[in-house]
């Protein structure tokens, strides 16, 4: 059982709360076909990246908008797991929350279109 009175600090905290970010980032892999694709994509943009003639700080940029799809993409599939763990039968409220989720996730993508637009042009 979870004490919210008796937790880790200094350390010992950092060091369960890497471990914590470890087990997510491994069950991501695992089981959400959108991260892999988005660390591919991330792979790729750094790589693309040091094909253009754009300064570091640009280069910089544009991965930062690929992480922020990625950043954005592990929310959603936060917010997914916590409205199945409440209950998988339909609710519209549910469907809402995953479909916001979404909506967050298409606004980082066009975020990061737009930057990458921005500079390249």
């Amino acid at each position: 059982m979870f004490d919210n009175k008796n937790k880790p600090k200094g350390l010992k905290r950092v060091y369960l709360a890497t471990l914590n970010s470890t087990r997510a980032f491994k069950w991501l892999l695992d089981n959400e076909a959108a991260f892999r694709q988005e660390l591919m994509l991330l792979a790729c943009s750094i790589a693309l990246t040091c094909l253009f003639n754009i300064t570091f700080k640009e280069q910089l940029i544009l991965i930062i908008s690929i992480l922020f799809i990625i950043f954005t993409e592990v929310l959603n599939t936060a917010i997914e797991a916590i409205v199945d763990r409440i209950g998988l039968e339909i609710h519209p409220l549910s469907g809402l929350a995953k479909d916001l989720g979404s909506a967050a996730v298409l606004i980082s993508i066009l975020i990061c279109s737009g930057v990458w637009v921005i500079i390249l042009l």
